[in-house]
């Protein structure tokens, strides 16, 4: 219900003019803000977040503890509405969308991937792989079969179609994810913590992959991590503080983007040291 309700509450309050939104952009935030409780209690999460990221880039989203960087990819792609502001979504604004309207949307335009790989494991690898496509209706089997045999085939696991999760290191499950969420050619791939379970030459060769959608593919991704190593892989990086977009970097390297990340960590580590 607190979902809808903030839906009817955009509808009614909304008044961006249409013409101020980039219709080359594959995701875009407009005076996003996210507040838990209500009053003096109230947690505010996203304090007024403006952001177009266009079409087949790559994006790291970065910050301190309680930043706003997960309530910041909940809001980007529809997991959870703001209480203010408005988000487009391969230029269709989501803001507004009822349940049901974002699980198809979820269904058929977005891909994830997941720190826990969440694959099914009662099915095989084809069959995750095309699980989201199933779930959206409207193709052809045999057009779903190739297709993920494509991707499997890109990501390094042809032949693979018939094992189960449980037969696969975490690195190559992980590889399973990267192919399903790009079985439907999403306007968006989200990708919370990709590498966070997976050592350092494994994490790097899955983001490598991503790299190779954004590069080959023209997919977008949208990537929280903590790792500045994983960061280096993206066009840029989104540095959140206290809700908000702190500052942002062009493709640099790891040890330039840990070094702004110490400066951003360094005041909260204050705080806390002075509240101890």
């Amino acid at each position: 219900m607190g979902l809808r309700r903030s839906a009817r509450r955009h509808r009614q309050t909304s008044q961006e003019p249409r013409e101020r939104y980039d219709t080359t952009a594959a995701v875009e935030l407009r005076g996003v803000r996210r507040a838990y409780g209500r009053g003096a209690e109230a947690v505010h999460a996203l304090r007024g977040i403006d952001l177009s990221l266009p079409r087949g880039s790559f994006t790291a989203v970065m910050g301190p503890s309680g930043s706003g960087k997960s309530t910041f990819l909940q809001c980007a792609a529809g997991l959870d509405l703001p209480t203010e502001g408005s988000v487009r979504l391969g230029g269709t604004e989501i803001t507004a969308m009822n349940e049901n309207e974002l699980t198809e949307l979820r269904r058929s335009r977005l891909g994830f991937v997941f720190q826990a790989f969440n694959l099914l494991p009662s099915l095989t690898v084809e069959q995750n792989v095309l699980l989201p496509m199933r779930l959206a209706g409207g193709r052809r089997a045999h057009e779903g079969r190739a297709r993920a045999a494509e991707l499997l085939a890109r990501v390094g696991l042809e032949g693979k179609g018939g094992r189960r999760p449980a037969e696969l290191s975490g690195g190559q499950q992980q590889r399973v994810a990267i192919a399903r969420a790009l079985v439907t050619r999403p306007d968006v791939v989200f990708a919370d913590e990709p590498t966070g379970a997976l050592d350092t030459t494994t994490a790097a060769e899955v983001l490598g992959l991503l790299r190779d959608a954004v590069d080959a593919l023209r997919a977008t991704v949208v990537m929280v991590t903590h790792d500045p190593a994983a960061a280096a892989h993206a066009d840029q990086v989104l540095f959140l503080a206290d809700g908000l977009i702190a500052d942002r970097l062009p493709r640099s390297s790891a040890a330039t983007v840990a070094a702004r990340m110490a400066t951003l960590a360094a005041p909260a580590r204050a705080y806390a040291g002075a509240a101890a």
